[in-house]
């Protein structure tokens, strides 16, 4: 069984069609997916179809991210709904369902409402990796992290996890198209609503899988990006688990 780690989706359902044929899934193999399905691309509705065949499948752990944290508060906000609308590119998502304006929220399934609210998990832990939609506080174990670090905090020079795991995030997009690697600390959002990647992480190889909207395919390893940081305090250890 291998484990596909996907970055930041936003509505790219075209991106993730063509990485998941490229990788080949088997269908006892897992998906991990980072968050941020929604907003930005043109279809979040249809990226959320397929993740919701996939979870109920059992392939499936979907994390949650702030994307996602802010079209569920615009279901019942309405100040947030025309922030979310106005500011936050949910007019791309809504349009995504038929229309593009606020009237547009009666047309979500309930089905797309329940998997972000109750199927979405905020952070996964496992014996080697933590993964997470944005970052964490490095000295804090996972049930103790806040709201602010797990979905908004940008990943500027990020410090070891105290737990000597290996920290696999999205949410700060990376223009140029590359994963970062500090060996501690992996980020693969790859811009995949810009001009960038879609980017799949088979974590027990290191593989990295890339596509994007056009269909044009590109692999790599992990590696490949490996950046020895700059600094780091005199008792941390560089962990680099791939």
């Amino acid at each position: 069984m291998s484990t596909l780690v996907i970055g930041d989706i936003h509505g790219c359902s075209k991106a993730l069609d063509h990485l998941l044929k490229a990788v080949g899934l088997r269908s006892y193999d897992k998906i991990i997916t980072l968050g941020d399905y929604v907003n930005k691309g043109p279809d979040s509705k249809g990226v959320l179809e397929r993740l919701i065949k996939l979870n109920k499948t059992g392939q499936l752990i979907p994390l949650l991210g702030n994307h996602d944290i802010i079209m569920l508060e615009a279901r019942t906000d309405k100040k947030a709904a025309l922030d979310w609308f106005y500011k936050k590119d949910g007019n791309k998502t809504l349009a995504s369902y038929g229309q593009n304006d606020l009237k547009a929220l009666s047309n979500i399934p309930n089905s797309h409402w329940n998997f972000l609210e109750k199927k979405c998990y905020s952070w996964l832990e496992t014996e080697n990796f933590i993964f997470v939609h944005a970052n964490l506080n490095p000295k804090l174990p996972l049930n103790q992290q806040s709201q602010q670090d797990l979905f908004w905090k940008k990943l500027d020079k990020p410090l070891p996890h105290y737990s000597g795991k290996t920290m696999i995030c999205g949410h700060t997009s990376q223009k140029n198209g590359k994963p970062i690697n500090l060996g501690y600390a992996i980020c693969i959002d790859t811009w995949a609503c810009g001009r960038g990647w879609l980017t799949g992480l088979e974590i027990e190889t290191g593989r990295v899988w890339q596509a994007n909207q056009k269909g044009d395919i590109r692999t790599s390893w992990i590696n490949d990006y490996y950046t020895r940081p700059i600094a780091l305090p005199a008792n941390q250890e560089v962990v680099h688990a791939l």
